[in-house]
């Protein structure tokens, strides 16, 4: 944890916005690997989830190597100052092509989305 004993906080881009309340921020991009080596410092008793989107715990997590543990989900209205966050945004493109597949049960599904993301790291400074 922090100097100050701060939990590590762990949004989207809607609760991002709620945090965003009052004070003033830096915010500054995190390559994949930065976002692992941030989350792994704390230990799971010392981060607060924020945002209910399961797609981001179960793809990103996986994808980060980063433990998928049960952290407790706490909707934030205001950061304390020196606290910071780690931020999954993700950004959504149409599909420039719509291939068709054949699902695991035969079915056919359609890709109409391309979904990135990208992560950053939020501060609160004052």
């Amino acid at each position: 944890m922090n100097k100050d004993n701060l939990p590590l906080l762990l949004l989207d881009n809607g609760s991002m916005m709620n945090v965003l309340n009052e004070g003033e921020f830096k915010v500054t991009n995190m390559t994949l690997e930065e976002t692992k080596s941030l989350i792994n410092m704390f230990h799971k008793d010392e981060i607060l989830m924020c945002f209910t989107n399961s797609d981001i715990t179960n793809i990103m997590f996986n994808y980060l190597g980063v433990d998928k543990n049960d952290y407790t989900y706490k909707q934030i209205h205001k950061m304390r100052v020196g606290q910071d966050g780690v931020v999954f945004k993700l950004y959504v493109t149409p599909s420039e092509t719509q291939p068709i597949i054949k699902a695991e049960d035969g079915i056919e599904a359609k890709k109409i989305q391309n979904i990135y993301i990208y992560c950053q790291v939020i501060s609160r400074i004052k």
